[in-house]
């Protein structure tokens, strides 16, 4: 017989009796990923947004832009968790500027070993969850990964186009670096791919990003 969802919560409570005291001690954790800034700035160009709103912002981009996934029938919901989860490392690890050669190094190595101790936090059930929805944003093998990863892809580009290009100009980037960075894209959602092309190349003849 099948076992009940329910029945497996109460045997995982029972086994574990600092299992809420452990979770509470995870949530008050990752209150500290509202302190991560990165590099991007809001589309109003007043400050730069923090891991946080970057982690909510493209979960809800999921939800709205599900239908241009590559592939039909993803699991929506393993998306929005992936995209909940694969920024807490940044807690520890900080925040690496995807156009950062030097800072990317040693990237891998910092977010290991900071999932390992972030996650460690949990309950060993959550714990191992969230550790596998982490590998699996990471690695890009899966539909659903390949989804999430073109929309972590996409949001900073939509806020750079339409903040003229703040932090690309603040950086010196221009449009071949953002191509060739960000062409994964056109793994996981080639329409939404079609029209960051199309916007990027909109941002070249505006003098918003170096050609």
């Amino acid at each position: 017989m099948e076992a009940h969802p329910q029945s497996e919560l109460q045997d995982a409570k029972s086994q574990d009796p600092e299992r809420l005291d452990r979770q509470i001690r995870f949530i008050l954790e990752i209150d500290r990923l509202k302190k991560i800034e990165r590099r991007t700035v809001l589309t109003d160009r007043s400050r730069q947004e923090n891991s946080a709103e970057h982690s909510w912002h493209i979960a809800l981009m999921a939800v709205l832009l599900s239908e241009y996934s590559k592939e039909d029938g993803i699991d929506l919901l393993r998306v929005v968790k992936m995209l909940l989860v694969h920024d807490i490392v940044e807690i520890d690890a900080g925040d690496t500027f995807v156009y950062d050669a030097v800072g990317s190094e040693d990237q891998e190595e910092r977010e290991r070993a900071a999932a390992e101790r972030l996650f460690g936090l949990l309950p060993e059930d959550q714990s191992e969850e969230l550790h596998l929805l982490w590998n699996e944003f990471e690695t890009r093998e899966t539909p659903e990964a390949r989804f999430a990863g073109a929309l972590d892809r996409l949001q900073p580009m939509l806020q750079n186009i339409h903040s003229e290009g703040a932090s690309w100009q603040a950086h010196g980037i221009r449009f071949d670096q953002v191509v060739d960075m960000n062409r994964t894209v056109d793994e996981g959602a080639p329409e939404l791919w079609s029209l960051a092309r199309r916007l990027l190349e909109e941002a070249v003849e505006k003098g918003h990003l170096e050609p």
